[in-house]
């Protein structure tokens, strides 16, 4: 298990961005089948939308990796 900050430079990133930001896949066309084939949450609820909007202060877990998205102000 892991927790690691991701910071964003615009209001908000997608999902699917995020997941390779945090290197959790290696490019963008692996998020449809990753959230098929895997659990992630965002705030606590499930999400399998790689187009989801991500925004500072929200938290995704992916299996039992943390991720929390900041801002540089924070």
């Amino acid at each position: 298990m892991k927790n690691k900050e991701i910071f964003i430079f615009t209001p908000y990133i997608t999902l699917g961005n995020l997941l390779k930001i945090a290197g959790v896949i290696n490019v963008g066309g692996e998020a449809k089948i990753f959230l098929l084939n895997n659990k992630v949450l965002v705030n606590n609820v499930v999400e399998n939308r790689r187009g989801r909007k991500i925004y500072p202060c929200d938290v995704v877990q992916v299996n039992q990796d943390y991720f929390f998205i900041k801002t540089r102000g924070e």
